[in-house]
């Protein structure tokens, strides 16, 4: 019986190491919005190597530790035979799977049979929104896409950028589809701009950050793996499409390789201080102590900056660090 994972779940499960993982399952989206933070477009790159990508699914598949897979890209329905593939695998393999999809592929009354069993295979569909999208993915679209995968027993979860009016239209779209008592079946959550991809061009930079109010990240708990077997430390999306600093990527051409990748990034020293210690005390560390006086746009950024700058002597540091209760 498959688990309807709610926000807490999910939140839960992705700040405990070796849980989760993110399959980044195309490049591919036709919305192609002004603002999109990985700078998907209707025809970006997808998969190609098949015999690959089976191997990257048995991979995830093979790792015990792994309760949930979440989906997303690009757009996941955007890649037919993947999505079917992948969503087949996971749930076969007891691993419960979030769909993160942007609505576009309802664009009629009748929801077409293979994203029926997506739909009733899945978890959790978090559903997203914002001024950008409704070019490409209007209300009635929108609410069809929400329905459907009400209709298939997912928990629905309406992701929102933070601007004006975006609760009161989430609250009328889901009142609109499952009635007056929808928050036993759906929530909405507010999300940030990203200032990545397209977005870089779109939201301007806050205000920098001193170390010291900056916090742990605990997504450093949670990987992400590509349709193209590249596999980084985290979901952070410039990492995800080739940005950043080399120690938080590696590559995999087999299931064997995307498992010993997971691994290594589970057991990562860096990562892990990353994610559990504060870091005004990691950088007191000798590797670190330059970056303290530094300002940071977030933790992303800070983090950065430590991959960088870590070597031989920063791994055993923290590794040291890590074994007098650093955390998990």
């Amino acid at each position: 019986m498959t688990r309807r994972l709610r926000l807490a779940d999910i939140e839960r499960l992705r700040r405990t190491r070796g849980r989760t993982v993110l399959l980044y399952l195309t490049d591919r989206c036709p919305v192609g919005c002004a603002h999109c933070s990985v700078a998907a477009l209707p025809a970006g790159p997808r998969i190609t190597d098949h015999r690959l990508f089976a191997d990257i699914l048995a991979g995830i598949c093979a790792e015990p530790s792994i309760e949930a897979v979440a989906i997303s890209g690009g757009e996941p329905f955007a890649e037919r035979r993947g999505l079917v593939l992948a969503v087949d695998a996971f749930a076969d393999a007891g691993k419960d799977v979030v769909l993160f999809t942007s609505g576009h592929w309802a664009s009629g009354p009748r929801c077409p049979r293979w994203i029926t069993r997506v739909l009733e295979r899945s978890s959790t569909v978090i559903l997203s929104t914002d001024s950008f999208h409704r070019a490409a993915v209007d209300r009635r679209r929108f609410c069809r896409a929400a329905a459907h995968a009400a209709r298939a027993g997912c928990h629905l979860v309406l992701q929102l950028l933070d601007e004006p009016g975006a609760v009161p239209f989430a609250e009328e779209v889901l009142r609109d589809t499952l009635g007056d008592d929808w928050s036993g079946r759906a929530e909405i959550t507010l999300i940030t701009p990203l200032r990545a991809g397209r977005g870089g061009g779109v939201f301007a930079i806050g205000r920098r950050y001193g170390v010291a109010e900056l916090g742990p990240c605990p997504l450093t708990a949670s990987p992400t793996v590509r349709y193209d077997g590249v596999i980084t430390g985290c979901c952070n999306e410039s990492v995800i499409t080739g940005g950043g600093p080399r120690g938080l990527r590696r590559r995999a051409t087999g299931a064997a390789e995307v498992r010993a990748a997971l691994a290594a990034f589970r057991d990562d020293p860096l990562l892990r201080a990353v994610g559990s210690v504060r870091p005004d005390d990691l950088v007191r560390l000798p590797p670190f102590a330059a970056l303290a006086g530094a300002r940071y746009p977030d933790v992303c950024g800070l983090c950065w900056r430590l991959h960088e700058t870590a070597g031989d002597d920063g791994s055993r540091l923290l590794t040291a660090l890590m074994g007098r209760g650093g955390g998990t």
